[in-house]
């Protein structure tokens, strides 16, 4: 029957990726019909709720958020111009992955950018600046003992760009934020790891301490050290995935 969930083979319905955004997209707030489906669509992305290579189909988002076909093309446009979505096979819009290449741009200008923020905050945070670090570390330590992935990510996102903010440097702080929602993705993928939430804890208190001493080459070298071990993990992965299977 149309409209009817696909079936699974045992005879249960099988979950369709576009229906959270139903469940998940914001009360209006004034925004218009674009706004909403963009703010939407771009958080399901980002939080991994739609993994790459989901394909969206116009009907179906449209039907998801109630709203017409207009709005939601509008809203694939921008996250076309984002990277965050990919034009496939029959004009389909698919949500892209991180190939490795990309990723290694990615950490290479996370590292340029975030190494100017540390060198700055390390001359202009103040100490409640350093207290928030430090309050958001406590709660990223209790999502981890909660295993929750979407909550750690966020406050990991919330520690990174306010030591951006910290440096009193807009640009750059704007910077940061177009490349953040690719650097989630990756984040993502890298908690996968066991044992990585204890190490980004652990990488993240360096980091806070080395500012808090006004330490500017503990701190870069905390960074750096925080990236290469993101990097290290996700390429890692990348070779078990690569491996066949045995029979």
């Amino acid at each position: 029957m149309a409209g009817a969930g696909a079936r699974m083979t045992d005879g249960t319905a099988k979950p369709r990726p576009l229906a959270v955004l139903a469940e998940e997209q914001a009360p209006p707030e004034g925004k218009g019909a674009a706004e909403r489906a963009y703010d939407a669509i771009r958080t399901a992305i980002v939080r991994g709720t739609l993994r790459a290579g989901t394909v969206l189909g116009e009907d179906e988002l449209a039907g998801a958020l109630g709203i017409s076909r207009t709005p939601v093309r509008s809203a694939l446009q921008i996250l076309l111009a984002e990277h965050l979505v990919e034009s496939g096979p029959r004009r389909q819009v698919i949500v892209r992955g991180v190939a490795p290449e990309e990723r290694r741009e990615v950490l290479l200008l996370r590292e340029a950018l975030e190494r100017v923020a540390i060198r700055e905050a390390c001359a202009q945070m103040s100490i409640d600046e350093i207290d928030h670090l430090r309050l958001l570390l406590i709660r990223q330590r209790r999502a981890a003992d909660a295993d929750a992935v979407e909550d750690f990510i966020d406050l990991d996102d919330q520690f990174h760009l306010s030591i951006a903010e910290s440096a009193r440097l807009p640009v750059l702080m704007r910077f940061l934020g177009q490349i953040r929602a690719i650097s989630r993705l990756m984040g993502l993928r890298a908690v996968t790891r066991e044992g990585r939430f204890t190490q980004v804890l652990e990488e993240h208190d360096r980091i806070v301490a080395a500012l808090e001493a006004r330490d500017v080459d503990g701190a870069l070298a905390a960074i750096d050290a925080h990236l290469a071990n993101t990097s290290k993990i996700l390429t890692a992965l990348d070779e078990e995935e690569a491996v066949p299977e045995c029979p």
